[in-house]
């Protein structure tokens, strides 16, 4: 068996998996390490409500047979309204996508080892040249790439991040059918993704109905477990108990019944990225964290910070008398602020002012955006602090406050 590759990746979700493909595409070797068993993949990996929109379908060359469901709009509820946007989008079949990206990259000539769970780095005279897996298996490479989401056991190691507790949110979900999608009184949900906000089912975060054809939906929850979710949590509530609470309260679960095997967990960080690489090393997908506010779509962002790595590894191999120092591989970050997450502070603040909002600001925020323009919200979306401010009220004030003397760390959020 090889032992010596031009990049090692740790990690076949969607962020290591793409990169591999684009650098298998290229004609590089590489080898990506799995920690799920082949005939298993991806049964523990298998963590995402999987809504994503035309762009990263068509930028990454997603085939039609891994989509469950083609949508038409995204909506958005508060506990006593909602609003509309005619948004095109796909709810994938996770498990057949992320299968899709592995062997789209063995076709181009990326290897796999599955069984293959990451311990940590090879150094020599204090440079990373490889990664420990399995206990005392090893395995070398001019770069090392983690793309092993929250877990992190190399970036973790190499002090490249330092995922917070505090930042630490949680999801659940599951697939159903019997789910009443035109419910009167509520927004139709025939072809659309669902996001709620609403601090009886999640406090701290949000909940979602993504429907996936007929009668059928994937349905959820996550919070972040910190002080925003403390202030509206119920005692001794886990986030299976919101979740039942959800299903047992709204009457568009009355007859749903829960599909055999169809139940995901996952976890994600919700902060701001410090340092992303380093000598030989690059931090990808979510390991490096990053969030889309209103929508909550995260697989575009994997996707595009693995293309980003594997760019920033072609300009360094490309040219075999430039090492992949730190310095050459600054590119990585250049990209990733310009085309992952450009202004994600500002898109950061306007998560957390989200999540911070008591259930009638939810409501207002639902008439304002019933009033203004599309454009304005796409480009909130985006970190424009114009937009953001246009959706900001005079009774928000305290709660910016709040939120400040938090991130400056003179205070809590309850």
């Amino acid at each position: 068996m090889n032992d010596r590759y031009d990049v090692v990746i740790a990690g076949a979700g969607p962020a290591g998996a793409q990169c591999a493909r684009d650098l298998a595409a290229r004609g590089y070797d590489v080898v990506v390490l799995e920690t799920e068993s082949e005939d298993e993949f991806p049964r523990q990996s298998n963590k995402s409500t999987a809504g994503t929109f035309p762009s990263m379908m068509a930028s990454f060359g997603i085939p039609d047979d891994v989509v469950m469901q083609y949508t038409d709009s995204v909506v958005l509820e508060s506990p006593k309204d909602h609003y509309v946007r005619e948004q095109p989008g796909a709810v994938l079949e996770f498990a057949d996508f992320k299968r899709y990206l592995v062997a789209d990259g063995e076709d181009d000539g990326a290897e796999y080892r599955f069984d293959a769970r990451v311990t940590a780095p090879i150094t020599e005279g204090g440079e990373m040249v490889g990664v420990r897996y399995n206990g005392d298996e090893e395995v070398y490479g001019e770069i090392v790439i983690d793309a092993t989401g929250p877990a992190a056991p190399l970036a973790k190691k190499l002090d490249v991040v330092d995922l917070k507790r505090e930042n630490h949110a949680v999801g659940i979900e599951y697939e159903f059918e019997g789910i009443d999608i035109d419910r009167p009184g509520f927004a139709d949900l025939h072809d659309a993704m669902m996001l709620r906000l609403d601090h009886a089912i999640a406090p701290g975060g949000y909940s979602w109905i993504f429907h996936t054809g007929e009668d059928t939906a994937k349905v959820g929850l996550c919070y972040i477990q910190n002080d925003i979710h403390s202030r509206y949590a119920r005692d001794g509530f886990t986030i299976d108990d919101y979740l039942e609470h959800w299903l047992e309260t709204d009457p568009r679960f009355r007859n749903a019944e829960r599909l055999e095997g169809k139940q995901h967990r996952g976890s994600a960080h919700i902060q701001p990225p410090g340092q992303m690489h380093t000598d030989r090393f690059m931090a990808i997908g979510d390991t490096v964290p990053t969030v889309d506010p209103l929508w909550g779509e995260g697989i575009n962002k994997c996707m595009q910070s693995g293309r980003m790595a594997a760019a920033a590894a072609d300009s360094c191999l490309k040219h075999g008398d430039l090492e992949p120092t730190a310095e050459n591989l600054e590119v990585y970050d250049t990209l990733w602020h310009q085309e992952v997450a450009p202004n994600v502070r500002n898109r950061l603040w306007m998560t957390k002012l989200l999540y911070l909002a008591e259930n009638d600001r939810y409501d207002a925020f639902m008439r304002d955006l019933n009033r203004m323009d599309d454009e304005t919200l796409s480009k909130a979306n985006r970190g424009s602090p114009i937009a953001i401010a246009k959706l900001l009220e005079l009774g928000d004030l305290p709660l910016i406050t709040r939120l400040a003397r938090w991130e400056l760390g003179l205070g809590d959020l309850n």
